[in-house]
């Protein structure tokens, strides 16, 4: 049996990616038809590293970003967030091994309206913890966590 992968290796594999494809059938109802570009998670934890102290931005907008990277119609939204969650759980990795500079700062993402994403490292207690360090307000509806006018501070 094989030793299990750090994140961080899964991060860093590729697996032939970035690709461009024509947008699937199945998801041409919601994005119509053209180009879809599926990420490379490196590529995620780029535009995650480069959301600054105090911003916040959201797993659309950067599948957007990779759209326009790329030159396609859309960025894959599934992939896009399962690359940025391999990529907050390689940064919580590097930062219990000890590095605690130039980790991509996971706790900036967002899902859709704001919402906390509950299955990054530590929860969503870390999130809104490192959120309120840098600013930000949170509050609850029901069992989910919002980032309280959110889209003012969006880069």
């Amino acid at each position: 049996m094989s030793p299990r992968k750090s994140w961080r290796e899964k991060l860093e594999n590729d697996q032939g990616l970035p690709q461009v494809k024509p947008i699937p059938p199945r998801m041409r109802k919601r994005f119509g038809k053209g180009t879809i570009v599926i990420p490379a998670p490196r590529e995620v934890d780029t535009l995650i590293s480069r959301v600054p102290k105090g911003k916040l931005t959201t797993i659309s907008r950067i599948a957007d970003a990779l759209a326009r990277k790329h030159s396609t119609t859309i960025g894959c939204p599934i992939t896009t967030g399962i690359f940025a969650w391999i990529a907050a759980h390689a940064a919580d990795e590097a930062e219990q091994q000890g590095r605690k500079k130039k980790i991509s700062p996971y706790w900036r993402v967002l899902k859709v309206g704001g919402e906390l994403n509950p299955k990054y490292p530590g929860g969503t207690g870390n999130l809104i913890r490192r959120l309120k360090s840098e600013g930000h307000e949170v509050r609850s509806k029901g069992q989910r966590r919002f980032v309280v006018d959110y889209e003012r501070n969006l880069t």
